[in-house]
């Protein structure tokens, strides 16, 4: 290992967990913008130099407007955010706050939705197949009885 690369595990992500933490309480504790609606942290990264640290949150609900407006309430409090983050975590440059929208969520919950139908196709192609060798079943029944010819009993 290089004497400039950082163990895994190391300082960087307890920076950013505790980074996390407090981003979160302070918008949940501390922003009154009418337009920071539901809005749940989802992750935090930070560069190795600390200068810039990328918050990902969420919003409910998620459609385009409201993650507009969530997004705008973020980035104007940036500031204010950095300044409260600098007094409650003791690094020795406070990083510059980016916001950046989590899809991970709606792409998940995406996904999930493809495999229901997908499941739900199977099933009803598994009971449409079953239907089919049945009545297949049925008619060769009936096949093998004409089949057969008139019976005489004596």
């Amino acid at each position: 290992m290089s004497r400039h690369q950082a163990p895994p595990g190391g300082r960087r992500p307890r920076v950013a967990e505790q980074i996390h933490h407090e981003i979160a309480a302070l918008i949940r504790g501390e922003l009154k913008d009418p337009r920071i609606g539901m809005v749940t942290v989802t992750g935090c990264e930070i560069t190795a130099d600390y200068a810039y640290t990328t918050i990902y949150f969420t919003v409910f609900p998620s459609d385009e407007q409201t993650v507009a407006d969530t997004l705008a309430g973020l980035q104007h409090a940036a500031g204010f955010l950095r300044g409260q983050l600098g007094r409650r975590v003791k690094i020795h440059t406070t990083p510059e706050v980016r916001f950046v929208h989590d899809r991970s969520i709606e792409h998940g919950m995406e996904l999930s939705q493809l495999i229901d139908e997908a499941n739900s196709r199977r099933a009803s192609d598994a009971d449409s197949d079953e239907d089919s060798d049945a009545d297949s079943d049925a008619d060769s029944d009936a096949d093998s009885d004409e089949d057969s010819g008139p019976t005489v009993e004596s």
